[in-house]
């Protein structure tokens, strides 16, 4: 079966024990544009010596990945109840997902996330804007799906 571009339907499902306990949540109902992005990360620190000479080494870097959902998504209820939560207890709650493309035929595996932004309410303007979250993982792994 050949690769496609096709983006809508993907199927994205985070974690969240304590909260959510043995209750995968399956996100639904994304931006019209813009589903999620990643940063790219720097796999390899260098150093060039007074000498010419260039080292280098493996460091372990998080991984931001953002998710953008309309405003009349009940997805948000995910994210604003880790959000709120995490205010009210002053303490976090670590987040474990999966990200499916089925048109890509891989899945990525994300493992320890942090909400680490969240913006508790959408931009109100001609119509409600849609919301975005930002999760900061240990690690994504992509996988053959």
């Amino acid at each position: 079966m050949p690769r496609t571009l096709t983006a809508a339907n993907v199927i994205i499902t985070l974690t969240q024990a304590t909260l959510f306990p043995g209750q995968p949540q399956q996100l639904q109902g994304f931006a019209a544009d813009d589903v999620f992005d990643t940063d790219q990360i720097r796999l390899v620190e260098t150093l060039m010596g007074v000498d010419g000479v260039l080292s280098a080494g493996f460091v372990f870097t998080e991984v931001k990945q953002r998710i953008s959902l309309q405003a009349d998504s009940s997805s948000n209820d995910f994210f604003d109840t880790v959000g709120t939560q995490q205010y009210g207890t002053i303490d976090v709650y670590p987040i474990n997902g999966e990200a499916r493309l089925p048109g890509l035929q891989t899945r990525y595996v994300m493992t320890t996330g942090f909400l680490t932004g969240w913006k508790p309410t959408p931009d109100v303007k001609r119509i409600t804007q849609p919301r975005h979250y930002e999760i900061t993982w240990a690690r994504i792994i992509p996988q053959p799906a």
